[in-house]
């Protein structure tokens, strides 16, 4: 056969093979390798059909080929990468569920988990920084994450600026409470701290009496687990290392870094099978674990290298994998046929939970639990930062059954062994030893007090509570109020400029689900105050927002900038209560604002990095002022409306003729312009509005009337009665004079 014949024939074995036609792909490499003779070539191809093979169901015939191409080389990382990504995919496969969508769910029921676990380590949470988005991690957690930070809890990356936690500080309030609420907690990290540096020095006695401290004081927290099983590894103690492991994926079932810990444990006692399995779970949790692809490739080439002397080679028995071991819950060789096709599962998360503790060689029970990264970095064995990040498309922790390969002969040494059901009963007993023992969630009744969860600037309990980049938290309108007049925190002024200039503040997750669980009847308290303080802002009638500037009228758009800090809370809250409305008018040396105004509808607002933002308004009423007063430094009103007071019959005639006399008379004034302040005037008012057929059909009177009082020359107090009048006879009546007056005096020019 031809050299171009053979590369087309591979070729379409590649294409059939991305296609997922495994059975074509297999059969083209079987025919190609009956012309080839070079080992080299061999033994690719070789590969090749075992990993469609594999992909096809054929795991049987697949490991039959593997061990061919073994026998002509040992088998490179390289070969096995299908292989392992195929048992790693079929654990995902058996569940057919999307663990993203079950997360929820899975965190409540995870052992350990509760509203004080960092969503990075989960382990207690230890000075506790809140980003931008409102969630809160570890500190150290966070110094070790990527820039620019994106959070685990919600994956935002809006406040790329803001996410640099080098300027963050530890939330001040959050921690007084976790010293308050959970002393031991945070001496049993002091402890595992302590224990650190220790073993990064090299005393691992020292750094184990540590540890067995720590657990001592919390016996569920799985991160002490897995780092003394590191330390026992260390010493060479590998049966209490795998105890140790064990127990931390006991208590965090999902957690990559516990069943690295274990997998590790496994090599050191022979059970090189069993490690296999735990690697290609960390695989699973995380798919980007270079060191468990690393070690799954290892050992799969070490298991299949052909093995000489009187030993018995290891072939794939397929008997056992319809054995009685493959119908534990979660296994990847679940399958009814010779075939080994995967199927899928039909037991839920709950039920592998209560069968997996109880199943022989099965490795934790199934929960789809976040991954941790980054602990322990004095423990990592090779490990790069950031390779212990697991990702949530996981289900099943069991992966290969051991009997997939048969064993080499070992010695009554080597076949030696702890009794597994010896292990569960230590595992089960240290746990319990301090079951009674305060849980993370638990908060003793008279530690709660809501003086520790107070605002220190309006001296209430939180409402909406806000924490900024120095720490310090407050209730979100207060903090919004303060910024309004100087962008520094109000405890220690510590510049907020570009904390001001995200304009939205998110609440502190934690803080608020902390209110709400440990101080409802205080939180309901508070929640009553906000809506009478909301239902009072609302009122249009009563307390109405006054802006003190300028002329207003109905129909007319009146853009504004806004600046001083009483106008900026005043436009928040009009935005915030949903009225978007407020009144316009004119100063007054006596009373402080004008008798008359017009009340405005915020059509759009552009705010600005410095808190300054630009307000698009139109007039839509008049109204007429009965009381003054003031609130939070800006004015308001007691007011009612007014509308135009309607004519009939005979009257109504006459006020259509002057109607159509003035507008023509308006008219004739616009268009004796230039063109220049003409477009000054459409660029700030738009054109001037069409002559109305029924003038009275508007509360307000036509709204060309409007229109030409704001464009004319007039002083705002020449303006101002013309929003007093009621007549629209008498206002249109008042516009001709004006217009006769501008006439006569542009004719004497």
């Amino acid at each position: 056969m031809g050299t171009d014949s053979t590369d087309c024939m591979l070729l379409l074995a590649a294409e059939a093979f991305q296609s997922k036609n495994f059975g074509l792909a297999a059969d083209i490499y079987e025919c190609q390798l009956l012309h080839l003779c070079d080992p080299s070539t061999q033994q690719h191809l070789l590969v090749k059909r075992a990993d469609a093979l594999a992909f096809g169901g054929k795991l049987t015939d697949a490991f039959e080929i593997y061990r061919k191409a073994a026998e002509i080389d040992r088998l490179r990382p390289v070969h096995l990468d299908n292989l392992i990504e195929y048992l790693s995919n079929s654990i995902k496969i058996q569940d057919g569920t999307d663990s993203q969508n079950n997360r929820q769910e899975t965190h409540s029921d995870c052992v350990g988990y509760d509203a004080f676990t960092c969503k990075i380590c989960y382990e207690f949470l230890y000075e506790p920084v809140t980003l931008p988005c409102g969630h809160c991690f570890c500190k150290k957690c966070l110094d070790r994450e990527k820039m620019p930070v994106c959070c685990k809890e919600c994956n935002d990356t809006r406040h790329t600026k803001l996410n640099d936690v080098d300027n963050y500080r530890v939330n001040v309030v959050l921690s007084n409470l976790l010293l308050k609420w959970y002393p031991s907690q945070l001496l049993a990290v002091n402890l595992r701290r302590e224990g650190n540096g220790l073993y990064s020095e090299k005393i691992m006695d020292a750094a184990l009496e540590k540890y067995n401290e720590a657990i001592q004081i919390a016996p569920r927290d799985h991160v002490l687990y897995s780092n003394r099983s590191q330390i026992h590894s260390s010493l060479r103690n590998y049966e209490d290392a795998l105890h140790d492991a064990e127990m931390a994926c006991k208590l965090m079932p999902l957690w990559s870094k516990g069943h690295i810990r274990k997998a590790q444990a496994l090599v050191c006692l022979g059970k090189c099978e069993e490690a296999l399995r735990e690697y290609l779970v960390v695989i699973t949790l995380d798919p980007e674990s270079k060191l468990a692809k690393r070690k799954a490739q290892k050992i799969l080439s070490d298991l299949l290298a052909p093995v000489t002397d009187q030993v018995h080679n290891r072939i794939l028995d397929c008997t056992s994998l319809l054995s009685s071991r493959n119908k534990i819950k979660g296994g990847i060789l679940n399958t009814p046929t010779s075939s080994c096709n995967t199927t899928t599962s039909s037991k839920s998360y709950k039920e592998y939970k209560n069968i997996a503790s109880h199943e022989k060689l099965t490795s934790s029970p199934t929960l789809s639990e976040p991954k941790t990264g980054g602990l322990f970095e004095t423990m990592e064995c090779g490990e790069k930062k950031g390779e212990d990040q697991v990702d949530l498309n996981v289900c099943h922790p069991t992966v290969i059954d051991r009997s997939v390969f048969l064993k080499r002969k070992r010695s009554s040494s080597e076949d030696s062994q702890v009794d597994s059901s010896d292990t569960c009963k230590r595992s089960k007993s240290e746990v319990t030893q301090n079951e009674e023992a305060t849980s993370w969630s638990a908060v003793l009744s008279d530690l709660i007090d809501p003086a520790d969860l107070e605002c220190s600037l309006c001296m209430r309990l939180f409402y909406e509570p806000v924490t900024t980049p120095c720490g310090h938290t407050f209730c979100m309108k207060c903090l919004e109020r303060c910024l309004d007049h100087n962008p520094k925190c109000p405890l220690c002024k510590m510049e907020l400029e570009e904390y001001l200039a995200e304009s939205k503040y998110n609440k502190t997750v934690l803080m608020e689900n902390l209110i709400c669980k440990y101080l409802p009847n205080e939180l309901m308290d508070r929640q009553k105050v906000n809506a009478e303080e909301i239902a009072d802002l609302s009122n249009l009638n009563k307390n109405v927002p006054i802006f003190v500037c300028t002329m207003a009228f109905p129909t007319v758009p009146c853009p504004l900038h806004i600046f001083e800090p009483c106008y900026r809370l005043m436009i928040r809250r009009c935005m915030e209560m949903g009225t978007k409305q407020f009144g316009m008018c004119l100063s007054d040396n006596l009373k402080g604002f004008a008798d008359y105004g017009s009340l405005l509808e915020i059509r759009n607002v552009e705010f600005f990095a410095d808190g300054r933002s630009v307000v698009d308004t139109i007039g839509i009423r008049r109204f007429k002022v009965i009381e003054h007063h003031q609130r939070d430094g800006y004015n308001t009103a007691d007011i009612e409306y007014l509308e135009d007071v309607k004519v009939e019959v005979v009257a109504e005639k006459e006020l259509q003729s002057l109607h159509d006399a003035v507008y023509d008379q308006a008219l004739i004034w616009v268009n004796s312009l230039k063109e220049e302040q003409k477009e000054r005037i459409v660029e700030h008012f738009g054109r001037m509005p069409e002559k109305d057929s029924e003038p009275q059909a508007s509360a307000n009177g036509p709204s060309w009337c409007w229109w030409l009082l704001a464009v004319l020359p007039l002083e705002g107090r020449a303006q101002l009665p013309f929003l007093a009048l009621t007549s629209l006879k008498d206002r249109l009546s008042g516009i001709r004079r004006i217009l006769l007056f501008m006439s006569r005096n542009r004719s004497s020019r």
